[in-house]
């Protein structure tokens, strides 16, 4: 629901731009310019988890220490999947990517289950911290706060 509101925000902006109904629209004379082949170079489809948000998280820097075996908050971020304690999310489908986040479907298989979850992960600023937060049935109410574990 919270990311419908972002397209909802885009129409809002663009209508406010638009000219009032009582003018009439303006004819168009000339054609589209046609963009370089630099400038076509630019646009890469992101097909992976961003960098920065690649690495090891925990919940506190205990779930960090490889050599606990209840470490119940720890997450592995990698270009194309999440590993938990005691399951796996596989990158499904890209909805929304940022420098330093992403919003994505993700295939999740752990304790003979399978389901799907739409989430957002996005690192703060200093790189420091993740944000992971669920959306859609069943998902937690509230985003968890992760640590970078240190390298």
């Amino acid at each position: 629901m919270r990311l419908a509101a972002v397209p909802m925000l885009a129409i809002a902006a663009l209508s406010a731009c638009s000219k009032p109904t009582g003018e009439p629209e303006a004819a168009a004379t000339t054609e589209a310019p046609v963009a370089s082949a630099s400038a076509a170079e630019t646009f890469v489809p992101v097909t992976e988890i961003p960098e920065p948000v690649r690495g090891k998280w925990g919940i506190n820097l205990a779930d960090c220490d490889v050599s606990r075996g209840d470490a119940k908050g720890s997450l592995e971020i990698g270009a194309d999947s999440l590993k938990f304690y005691e399951s796996v999310a596989r990158l499904d489908r890209i909805n929304a990517v940022a420098k330093r986040g992403i919003g994505a479907e993700f295939r999740f298989s752990g304790e003979g289950e399978e389901w799907t979850r739409t989430m957002q992960l996005f690192v703060s600023s200093d790189g420091k911290t993740l944000t992971r937060e669920e959306f859609g049935p069943d998902a937690m109410e509230q985003p968890l706060t992760y640590l970078r574990c240190p390298e």
